[in-house]
């Protein structure tokens, strides 16, 4: 039995044994070889497209700023409700949390009624305000009923 040869190899070929040869000898491959020309090429068209990407996303927000808003204000509502939903959720684990709240909540709207749904007087100073509410948001003047 003979020892398989080893032939040096330079720092661009591989040696990669051959399979089909049984006497153990070593074939030798040659590596692909990209020139420097190609890299430099590849480095120009990176450093344009990284070059301009602020551009082209500047335009863009530009062109589509108000969808953007809008779907922003809406992820950010989903998310607010699901975090508000959670903390809610967690606070009524606790014991004696949730019947004092529910406690809270039928007071207040007992007081609600007897302070402003029981009189005429009173359900128009309730609808005279909620008007004035109406055009501090919307930014209009809306004429009073």
């Amino acid at each position: 039995m003979q020892e398989p040869e080893f032939a040096e190899t330079k720092s661009q070929e591989v040696a990669v044994p051959d399979i089909n040869n049984q006497t153990g000898t070593i074939t030798k491959l040659q590596r692909p070889v990209q020139s420097q020309e190609q890299w430099q090429k590849y480095g120009e068209q990176v450093s344009v497209f990284l070059a301009t990407l602020p551009e082209y996303l500047g335009s863009f927000f530009n062109q589509y700023k108000q969808p953007i808003l809008s779907l922003g204000l809406i992820v950010t509502a989903i998310v607010s409700v699901k975090v508000i939903l959670a903390v809610l959720d967690s606070l009524n684990d606790i014991p004696l949390v949730a019947p004092t709240f529910e406690l809270i909540g039928i007071g207040y709207s007992v007081w609600f009624v007897y302070r402003y749904l029981l009189k005429a007087s009173t359900r128009k100073e309730l609808t005279s305000e909620i008007t004035t509410l109406k055009s501090q948001v919307v930014g209009k003047n809306i004429p009073e009923a």
